[in-house]
Protein backbone atom coordinates (compact mmCIF):
# COMPACT_ATOMS: atom_id res chain seq x y z
CA UNK A 1 0.00 0.00 0.00
CA UNK A 2 1.28 3.44 -0.77
CA UNK A 3 0.31 6.74 0.80
CA UNK A 4 -2.64 8.20 -1.16
CA UNK A 5 -0.90 11.61 -1.22
CA UNK A 6 2.37 10.26 -2.65
CA UNK A 7 3.12 11.09 -6.29
CA UNK A 8 5.90 8.71 -7.32
CA UNK A 9 8.61 9.99 -9.61
CA UNK A 10 11.58 7.72 -10.24
CA UNK A 11 12.41 4.20 -9.19
CA UNK A 12 15.02 4.02 -6.44
CA UNK A 13 17.98 2.04 -7.78
CA UNK A 14 19.80 1.46 -4.48
CA UNK A 15 16.94 0.26 -2.38
CA UNK A 16 16.23 1.48 1.14
CA UNK A 17 14.39 -1.81 1.78
CA UNK A 18 15.74 -5.38 2.01
CA UNK A 19 13.09 -6.83 -0.38
CA UNK A 20 11.90 -4.16 -2.86
CA UNK A 21 9.63 -6.50 -4.88
CA UNK A 22 7.46 -6.88 -1.76
CA UNK A 23 6.76 -3.14 -1.68
CA UNK A 24 3.26 -1.97 -2.66
CA UNK A 25 4.46 -0.51 -5.96
CA UNK A 26 6.88 -3.38 -6.65
CA UNK A 27 9.92 -1.15 -6.07
CA UNK A 28 10.79 1.87 -3.97
CA UNK A 29 10.11 5.25 -5.57
CA UNK A 30 11.18 8.82 -5.02
CA UNK A 31 8.52 11.44 -5.49
CA UNK A 32 6.67 14.30 -3.94
CA UNK A 33 3.85 14.94 -1.53
CA UNK A 34 0.48 16.15 -2.78
CA UNK A 35 -1.21 16.56 0.62
CA UNK A 36 -3.18 19.82 0.79
CA UNK A 37 -0.88 22.67 1.81
CA UNK A 38 2.24 20.58 1.14
CA UNK A 39 2.04 20.09 -2.61
CA UNK A 40 5.46 19.53 -4.11
CA UNK A 41 7.24 18.78 -0.82
CA UNK A 42 10.10 16.31 -1.32
CA UNK A 43 10.03 13.56 1.32
CA UNK A 44 13.29 12.60 3.03
CA UNK A 45 14.74 9.11 2.53
CA UNK A 46 13.36 8.18 5.95
CA UNK A 47 9.87 9.40 5.01
CA UNK A 48 10.04 7.51 1.71
CA UNK A 49 11.13 4.38 3.56
CA UNK A 50 8.61 4.45 6.42
CA UNK A 51 5.63 6.24 4.96
CA UNK A 52 5.25 7.35 1.37
CA UNK A 53 6.00 3.96 -0.19
CA UNK A 54 4.10 2.07 2.51
CA UNK A 55 0.97 4.06 3.41
CA UNK A 56 -0.59 4.32 6.86
CA UNK A 57 1.96 7.05 7.61
CA UNK A 58 0.12 8.42 10.63
CA UNK A 59 3.37 9.90 11.96
CA UNK A 60 3.71 12.06 8.83
CA UNK A 61 3.17 15.74 9.74
CA UNK A 62 1.77 16.44 6.25
CA UNK A 63 -1.00 13.81 6.40
CA UNK A 64 -4.38 15.56 6.59
CA UNK A 65 -6.78 14.53 9.35
CA UNK A 66 -9.67 14.30 6.92
CA UNK A 67 -8.80 12.06 3.98
CA UNK A 68 -10.48 9.72 1.53
CA UNK A 69 -8.13 6.84 2.34
CA UNK A 70 -5.03 5.87 4.33
CA UNK A 71 -3.32 3.69 1.74
CA UNK A 72 -3.65 2.36 -1.79
CA UNK A 73 -3.02 -1.30 -2.58
CA UNK A 74 -2.34 -2.76 -6.04
CA UNK A 75 -2.27 -6.31 -7.32
CA UNK A 76 -1.97 -8.00 -10.67
CA UNK A 77 -5.38 -9.35 -11.63
CA UNK A 78 -4.58 -10.69 -15.10
CA UNK A 79 -1.80 -10.76 -17.68
CA UNK A 80 -2.89 -12.45 -20.88
CA UNK A 81 -3.59 -11.79 -24.51
CA UNK A 82 -1.58 -8.57 -24.43
CA UNK A 83 -3.82 -7.05 -21.73
CA UNK A 84 -2.66 -6.46 -18.18
CA UNK A 85 -5.29 -5.81 -15.52
CA UNK A 86 -4.25 -4.08 -12.30
CA UNK A 87 -6.64 -4.12 -9.37
CA UNK A 88 -6.57 -1.26 -6.85
CA UNK A 89 -8.10 -0.87 -3.40
CA UNK A 90 -8.13 2.34 -1.38
CA UNK A 91 -8.11 1.47 2.32
CA UNK A 92 -9.44 3.61 5.13
CA UNK A 93 -8.99 2.47 8.73
CA UNK A 94 -7.59 -0.86 7.49
CA UNK A 95 -10.87 -1.60 5.67
CA UNK A 96 -11.48 -1.57 1.92
CA UNK A 97 -13.06 1.49 0.39
CA UNK A 98 -13.01 2.48 -3.26
CA UNK A 99 -11.80 -0.33 -5.51
CA UNK A 100 -11.64 -1.16 -9.18
CA UNK A 101 -9.72 -2.45 -12.14
CA UNK A 102 -7.36 -0.58 -14.46
CA UNK A 103 -6.33 -2.11 -17.77
CA UNK A 104 -3.19 -1.67 -19.86
CA UNK A 105 -3.11 -2.65 -23.54
CA UNK A 106 0.42 -3.94 -24.15
CA UNK A 107 0.00 -3.93 -27.94
CA UNK A 108 -1.13 -0.29 -28.15
CA UNK A 109 1.15 0.67 -25.21
CA UNK A 110 -1.62 2.64 -23.55
CA UNK A 111 -4.10 2.37 -20.70
CA UNK A 112 -7.53 1.33 -21.95
CA UNK A 113 -9.03 2.18 -18.55
CA UNK A 114 -7.53 4.68 -16.15
CA UNK A 115 -8.21 6.07 -12.68
CA UNK A 116 -9.53 9.62 -12.46
CA UNK A 117 -7.13 10.50 -9.61
CA UNK A 118 -3.76 11.22 -11.23
CA UNK A 119 -1.90 10.04 -8.09
CA UNK A 120 -3.55 6.63 -8.10
CA UNK A 121 -3.05 6.36 -11.87
CA UNK A 122 0.65 7.22 -11.51
CA UNK A 123 1.01 4.61 -8.74
CA UNK A 124 -0.64 2.02 -11.01
CA UNK A 125 1.84 2.92 -13.76
CA UNK A 126 4.73 2.47 -11.33
CA UNK A 127 3.30 -0.85 -10.14
CA UNK A 128 2.97 -2.04 -13.75
CA UNK A 129 6.46 -0.79 -14.63
CA UNK A 130 7.93 -2.79 -11.72
CA UNK A 131 5.92 -5.88 -12.67
CA UNK A 132 7.00 -5.75 -16.33
CA UNK A 133 10.63 -5.11 -15.35
CA UNK A 134 10.69 -8.23 -13.15
CA UNK A 135 8.82 -10.25 -15.76
CA UNK A 136 11.37 -9.24 -18.39
CA UNK A 137 8.83 -7.52 -20.64
CA UNK A 138 9.44 -4.18 -22.26
CA UNK A 139 8.70 -1.60 -19.61
CA UNK A 140 7.56 1.15 -21.92
CA UNK A 141 4.48 2.11 -20.02
CA UNK A 142 2.60 5.12 -21.32
CA UNK A 143 2.32 7.76 -18.62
Amino acid sequence: MACPFFMPGERIENSLWPHPPRLPLGDGWTGQCTAPGHEGARPTDEELKKGCNLGYARACPRLPRQRHCDAVRFSLARDRQQKVSVQFVCEIGYAPGEHGMLEFDAVAQRWSSMHSDERIQKMAECFLHSYLRRKGSPSEVVE
